[in-house]
């Protein structure tokens, strides 16, 4: 998604808790021309969210674009899940959102607007089994999306998020080369999708990336299913 927005000219500011990782990224962007920066940060925590914020804002002056794109896995059963790993995935998936919407929305508004995307899942839509924390993080994601463009679209900032189901990607890879049996993991999720594939990258980018645009003025508290007809049955 950073490398398809900086395609269209967005001056972008990578923020990761991991510098090899966001250094990665940033690297690809400016090879491709592009300007940015990167700004190592734990979006948990909220004095590290204001530092990234300060940062940017002597760097560019405002922010336009704000995606929240935190994704954080090991969810279990209800019973087998640990307060520490509730926290881990709660914190992670939706405190995150919340603390950098929290520091950068003032600024859009003195800015006269902004867009917000979320990246949510099917699974803030849908149940899965053995899945309680991720649900219930992503589910909520997906209230708090809607909550705050009631209280912030007439004020010129458009907040909605992508609903990705199963998207061909490293991490998705690693998920089935650790199953029992790869295979049949693999056609068994498949099969949801009515598309009969898994998605790309790329695509859940173009989403963002429309949601983000003026192509989407009148698209507010959305949450947009990129996943191949999974949630149409």
């Amino acid at each position: 998604t950073a490398l398809r927005m900086s395609q269209e000219g967005a001056k972008m500011v990578v923020v990761d808790i991991v510098p090899d990782a966001g250094q990665e990224t940033l690297a690809t962007i400016k090879e491709r021309g592009a300007e940015g920066i990167f700004i190592e940060t734990d979006v948990t925590n909220f004095a590290q969210v204001e530092r990234m914020v300060d940062t940017v804002k002597y760097n560019y002056g405002q922010i336009n674009i704000l995606h929240n794109n935190v994704g954080v896995g090991g969810s279990k059963a209800a019973h087998d899940t640990t307060e520490e790993n509730w926290d881990r995935i709660i914190n992670g998936c939706l405190k995150s959102v919340y603390l950098c919407c929290r520091t950068i929305i003032p600024l859009m508004l003195k800015n006269d607007g902004g867009n917000i995307v979320n990246t949510a899942s099917v699974l803030g839509l849908v149940a899965s089994p053995k899945q309680s924390a991720y649900c219930a993080a992503k589910g909520a994601m997906v209230l708090l999306t809607k909550q705050m463009a009631v209280d912030y679209s007439a004020r010129g900032i458009r907040i909605n998020c992508v609903c990705p189901s199963d998207i061909s990607t490293p991490t998705h890879q690693r998920f089935f080369a650790s199953r029992e049996d790869p295979e049949a993991v693999r056609r068994s999720l498949m099969e949801r999708h009515p598309i009969n594939r898994f998605g790309k990258p790329e695509e859940v980018a173009e989403a963002v990336l429309w949601l983000a645009s003026d192509s989407s003025s009148f698209v507010t508290g959305v949450a947009l299913p990129v996943d191949g007809g999974l949630t149409a049955w």
